[in-house]
């Protein structure tokens, strides 16, 4: 038995969900874990130096101020690792600018870049296209557009952003009115859509 397409889209939806979750924190933890193992790493490569019994040079004191010199030689390379991270940041900005590449990739997977719609963007072209129905209304080829238009924008009322939009509207300002592109229907689908995250 197959699964079914809901389904499916319901647990990479969740998985997702959960992967963003992550990434929240990643940059700064992945960070601080590449720093402390990369140190813990090198620090036995180069310990003897700190040792009170090293015979080949270069050596360093075993304690700075009473202190242990290992607590300083751990620093300095935890400091060395995270300057070489900035110093690669800053080539990957400044000098070759991959950033550029990188956000050009970025828009081409995004789908509310390049075919759907977000609400505010249901919004706007809904509107534009209305108001061009209705000054050019001798204009077949135009108002073919416009209604194209609105029929795209009909078409993403029935998604979970929506639904969440309708929802919040009715919240903060009182019931949303059925919008000319859409159905008294749709809006009562927004109204009672259910969503995972939030119950």
């Amino acid at each position: 038995m197959t699964e079914s397409p809901e389904a499916n889209s319901f647990f990479k939806k969740w998985a997702m969900r959960q992967y963003w979750r992550m990434q929240q924190s990643q940059a700064i933890v992945s960070l601080l874990l590449w720093g402390t193992t990369i140190t813990l790493l090198v620090w036995p490569l180069i310990e003897w130096r700190f040792a009170a019994g090293c015979t080949n040079e270069p050596c360093f004191t075993d304690q700075i101020f009473g202190i242990s010199s290992t607590y300083f030689a751990l620093a300095g390379i935890f400091l060395t690792v995270m300057l070489s991270v900035l110093t690669i940041g800053f080539l990957y900005d400044q000098v070759f600018s991959l950033w550029t590449e990188w956000r050009s990739v970025d828009m081409e997977r995004n789908p509310y870049v390049t075919y759907a719609l977000a609400p505010v963007w249901v919004m706007t072209i809904a509107l534009q296209a209305e108001v061009l129905k209705r000054t050019s209304p001798d204009d077949e080829a135009m108002v073919k557009q416009a209604d194209w238009y609105l029929k795209w924008c009909e078409r993403y009322t029935e998604g979970e952003m929506f639904a969440r939009s309708v929802q919040f509207w009715d919240n903060d300002m009182g019931e949303t009115p059925t919008f000319w592109f859409t159905s008294d229907e749709a809006m009562e689908r927004a109204r009672q859509a259910q969503f995972e995250d939030e119950s």
